[in-house]
This record gives structure tokens, sequence and C-alpha cells, in this order.
């Protein structure tokens, strides 16, 4: 895992709505297409139903492939039911970060309730990435800033409104961006690189719901730098998620 790409917005399972796309052969298939080496995933069952159950599928779904690690889904409003399975499923190093569904968890960026929940990520040391949209972004940014320790990414970058991610990022030093989203406008990810530099985004597909081609060409459309294009694509997610380097 030296020079491919590490997706760190992705799910595992099929969709009610589609795509069927469901296996983990699946999002390798996808992986392999679009050089993706590593994808941190979290269970569409998790994110979109129940976040027990849906954690334990994808344990045992990623267990016997390295290229795909767990993102540990929390619903906010029940933080002692994610607790306890934390316990019974960290150990066993298969999800290094945690994921928060802002809508499906009823729960808005910038309520107690989110600060509840990131402050179990930040004393479970796992980075999580939150679902950010519209003006939520600068709420998130907020509730970032007055928890401490905990490091966050921002999914989507607020969406239709990613002009407000340079913003988002000057409230806190623990904010980072991924811009994956399904109506990229023009020079979008420039924009914002231009404002915020490489160090503060990452890679992100939010496959299997949308095909990693509308992330890797949106990048690519960016003229990224040799040095903007490891950091972005490899080593920022690299040093969040203490993923090394091998």
């Amino acid at each position: 895992m030296n020079s491919g790409r590490i997706d760190v917005h992705a799910h595992l399972g099929p969709w009610f709505f589609g795509p069927d796309e469901g296996t983990a052969e699946d999002n390798l298939r996808s992986m392999d297409a679009h050089g993706i080496d590593l994808q941190l995933v979290s269970g569409v069952e998790a994110v979109t139903y129940d976040a027990s159950s849906g954690n334990r599928a994808v344990a045992a779904a990623i267990e016997d492939h390295p290229r795909l690690r767990g993102m540990f889904v929390i619903d906010p409003r029940e933080l002692d039911t994610a607790r306890a399975q934390m316990d019974e499923l960290l150990p066993g190093g298969l999800f290094v970060g945690a994921k928060i569904h802002t809508d499906y968890g009823r729960t808005a960026a910038g309520s107690g309730a989110m600060a509840a929940a990131l402050e179990l990520c930040a004393e479970r040391g796992l980075p999580v990435l939150v679902h950010s949209w519209g003006t939520e972004l600068l709420a998130l940014a907020d509730t970032v800033a007055a928890v401490p320790e905990v490091k966050v990414i921002a999914g989507h970058m607020g969406g239709p409104d990613w002009r407000l991610a340079p913003e988002a990022a000057s409230r806190t030093d623990r904010l980072w961006l991924e811009p994956g989203y399904s109506q990229p406008e023009a020079d979008r990810i420039r924009w914002v690189l231009d404002r915020v530099g490489p160090e503060r985004m990452l890679f992100g597909t939010d496959s299997t719901l949308i095909d990693p081609a509308l992330s890797v060409g949106a990048f690519r459309a960016a003229v990224l730098s040799p040095a903007e294009e490891r950091l972005i694509m490899r080593e920022n997610a690299q040093a969040l998620f203490d993923l090394g380097t091998e």
C-alpha cells in the first residue's frame, strides 16, 4: 500500500433504493477499477436502519479482507448501546474510525447530542466522519471546536454549500474536508484547496452509493500538484487514521 488511493468515505451492503452492490467483493472490484488500495467502510444497514446489527455485519464481512477497514457507526440517540458495542468490536482491530449521519440519526450537527457522540469518539481515539450538508457544516465546525481532542471529517464538505468550507476550517484545526458530492460544480475542489490547503482535505467517494469515478474525475479536474496528490489521496488519511505506510 505505497502508491494507491485511500478512500475515507465508503459503504458496505446493499441500499434500499439501489444500487444493489452489497458484498465485500463488489467493493474490491470497484476499488481495483479506480486505483483504490484501501477503503474505509460503514455499513449501509448501520447507517440507515440499525447501528448495532449493521456494525456486526461489517465486522464479519471485512474480517478476511485487509483492504477494507471499518467505520463504526454511532447513533447519537443510543450512546450507551454504542459504548457497549465498542467494547465488543473495537479490540478486534477491524474498525479504524467512526461514522455519524446527522439525517438518519436525527441529530443536528450543532446539538448537545452530537457533542456527546464526538466526546465518545475522542475517548476511544477514533477519528469520525460526520455527514455535513448545507450550513450545518459551520455548526459542525463549532461543535468540533468545543470538544477537546476529537478529530472530525466533514463528509460532503457541506454539499451545495461547499463555499462555506474555508470558514468551517478556520474555526478549528481538527476538522478535515471530504468533498464527495453527486452534483459537483466546476472548480469546486480547486477553489476550496486554494483557500484551506491540501493538508485539510481527504479523498472520499461515497461508494457504493456513488461510483468512485465521479470523485476521481473531480479531483483530476482540480489539477493537483504531485504534493497535493500525495497528501489528499493517501498521506493525510494515513496520518489521521494511523494506517502506517506499508
